[in-house]
């Protein structure tokens, strides 16, 4: 997944970039499990699924679950840095060709990571999309007021639970796909022999990216104001989801229920929804997203180290972290045959194949970061 618009400020934000690469490290772990433990089949768990999701199995994917909307809320504070350095004609210019250049990747070169193999007739969009979209819309965005992007943003992130009851059936066709591509995930059929499956409904991703776009003027304030005031949102967005979760009032399509114990009550309680993200899942994902910039402001560690490499390539990472799923993949399933798609790795063997992946990522990815950092052809800013 990618979050940053590449040509970099010459000060940059350490914080932004360990946090997008911590991001970029989880999301791996979310793609071993869909490559190496079966998706369909007797042996294939949902891992949201509480009544058979094992805690350790539920909680490998919660953690994935703050990957995409941090993703998207930095692409948007990526952006003010962006147009500080260049006019806004020339910021909405460069948003334009970025998300067309994004969305164009999705059904190609990712496509063919998941599917192996390119059908023009049947296109899979994902979240490279989404954020390929939003960079698209956000050009025009950034031409009004931030206080009216804001109110924008805010409006279809607290607004659009509102509309979850409202159905592709209830429209005519046209009117069906436009709100299939808008707020609800599944098959998108043109009946002219061209097929799309929404994973990632565009609202409120859309609102993610506006909200981060005026977010980003936090990130000029002075640092100990700046984390007082991360501190504060993050807080703030957390006690809230809290409050409306505990009694389900509004915010998610899925309600919490009771489960038996302590524990797995807590499983149910985080158990927001993604497609398209609630209320609730942007509340507890932005909130811990805010608190963690403001306790990564001037750490320096090895561990902080090793995250700034992923986060200042991800678009990079990205996409050769699929390329080696794939390899990975192909030798266990077609190689030396040791695991069946059927039935696939336990848990554990997930993740020793992720961390052999971010492992192995880390040398290209350190060369690429340095080879940035010293060369300045333009298509560095589309990879």
């Amino acid at each position: 997944m990618t979050s940053t618009l590449t040509a970099t400020p010459k000060k940059r934000i350490e914080s932004i970039d360990i946090l997008r690469g911590i991001i970029m490290v989880i999301m791996a772990l979310d793609h071993t499990r869909d490559f190496f433990m079966p998706q369909e089949g007797p042996h294939a768990v949902n891992p949201t699924d509480l009544s058979r999701a094992s805690d350790a199995l539920f909680l490998t994917r919660f953690i994935t679950h703050f990957c995409a909307p941090i993703f998207v809320f930095l692409a948007g504070v990526s952006v003010m840095f962006v147009l500080s350095r260049r006019t806004k004609a020339q910021a909405s210019g460069f948003l334009i060709s970025r998300g067309l250049w994004l969305i164009l990747l999705e059904v190609t070169v990712i496509g063919f990571a998941w599917n192996v193999r390119i059908d023009p007739h049947f296109v899979f969009v994902q979240v490279i999309w989404a954020i390929g979209v939003s960079m698209i819309v956000l050009a025009g965005l950034i031409w009004l007021p931030k206080p009216v992007i804001a109110l924008f943003g805010l409006i279809l992130i607290f607004g659009h639970n509102a509309f979850d009851k409202v159905k592709t059936t209830d429209f005519s066709e046209g009117g069906a796909i436009l709100w299939q591509f808008l707020h609800v995930q599944g098959l998108a059929d043109f009946h002219n022999g061209y097929r799309v499956f929404v994973l990632y409904p565009l609202i409120p991703w859309i609102s993610v990216m506006a909200v981060g776009y005026v977010f980003g003027s936090i990130f000029k304030m002075d640092a100990a104001k700046r984390k007082r005031l991360l501190l504060t949102i993050g807080t703030s967005s957390l006690i809230l989801f809290v409050i409306l979760r505990s009694g389900n009032f509004y915010g998610d399509l899925l309600p919490w229920k009771e489960q038996g114990s302590l524990e797995r009550n807590l499983l149910s309680f985080i158990n927001v929804t993604k497609y398209p993200p609630s209320l609730d899942y942007l509340l507890i994902t932005l909130g811990v997203a805010n608190l963690a910039l403001a306790g990564l402001e001037n750490v320096k560690s090895r561990f902080t180290d090793w995250m700034l490499v992923y986060g200042r390539v991800p678009l990079f990472y990205y996409i050769l972290h699929f390329y080696l799923l794939l390899f990975f993949a192909g030798i266990a399933y077609f190689g030396i045959k040791i695991i069946t798609r059927d039935v696939g790795v336990p848990l554990y063997g997930v993740y020793l194949i992720w961390l052999t992946i971010v492992f192995i990522l880390y040398f290209p990815c350190r060369w690429y970061m340095k080879y940035k950092m010293t060369h300045k052809q333009w298509w560095l800013s589309y990879l």
